[in-house]
């Protein structure tokens, strides 16, 4: 019964901001990385960041570095990813996941068990 739910999307024009939330429950998730992932119109899923669910490590694709912002609050359960400088190449459908940490597979979608229903952003030029 774990459960990532996804909220925060919308419709934007670029320059704009946004911020993703990730209500997680249903076990515990020690020794597990939260992530956030991207998928594009006509494109594969695609890594856009990570943090450690106890040490708060955090991992960012380049296309996101300088740009977006990825923070928790284990107290909630809840992960963020905080948007600002939006482009039209971030539209996508945006989904929290979760997974057993492994550092050298952080960016990888296959290290990750559970995963939310997804959240649309969308950015106009």
């Amino acid at each position: 019964q774990v459960q990532l739910v996804e909220s925060g999307g919308g419709l934007v024009q670029a320059g704009d901001s946004l911020r993703l939330s990730c209500a997680a429950s249903g076990r515990t998730f020690i020794g597990y990385v939260m992530g956030w992932f991207r998928q594009a119109p006509g494109k594969e899923r695609e890594f856009v960041a990570a943090i450690t669910y106890i040490g708060g490590s955090i991992y960012y694709a380049d296309s996101a570095k300088g740009r977006f912002t990825i923070s928790k609050n284990n107290a909630k359960n809840t992960v963020y990813l905080q948007m600002n400088s939006l482009k039209p190449e971030d539209t996508a459908v945006y989904y929290c996941a979760a997974g057993r940490f492994t550092p050298s597979a952080t960016m990888s979608q296959r290290l990750y068990d559970y995963w939310g229903q997804g959240t649309q952003v969308t950015v106009s030029s």
